[in-house]
């Protein structure tokens, strides 16, 4: 089963995301706040992050920029999400994210983005020996 990360500190949205993506069939952790990211990532082995730009006051850019420099997490996709912010605001001054969505959105597109997100990243995880 395909683990998802989400990271929102909105409740309402993250628990709709959650039940979409687990009707769906996968396996999420949610998380309000990212005190403890790096021990969640670790332990979830997440698939794929989800992750809002306005984390209260964290900016959720900076986490997307320490994933995708970090080794060990640089691999795993990650769908930012923003109400307030456009594509080209995210990428600037930043390792962007792997693909990106404005709220409020379709939830047919989301899940598309998500998949879509989620089988390019288990074609490069497959390798012939």
């Amino acid at each position: 089963m395909n683990r998802i990360l989400i990271i929102d500190d909105d409740k309402d949205v993250l628990d709709t995301l959650s039940l979409i993506l687990e009707i769906g069939g996968y396996d999420i952790l949610g998380l309000l706040e990212v005190d403890s990211l790096n021990e969640n990532i670790k332990t979830f082995k997440p698939d794929l992050i989800v992750l809002d730009v306005v984390l209260g006051n964290i900016d959720g850019r900076s986490i997307c920029n320490q994933l995708k420099q970090n080794p060990v997490t640089k691999s795993i996709p990650i769908l930012m999400m923003s109400g307030l912010l456009e594509m080209k605001k995210v990428n600037e001054n930043t390792i962007g994210p792997d693909d990106f969505i404005s709220k409020p959105f379709e939830m047919e597109n989301f899940v598309s983005k998500v998949t879509k997100l989620i089988a390019q990243k288990k074609s490069k995880d497959y390798t012939i020996n």
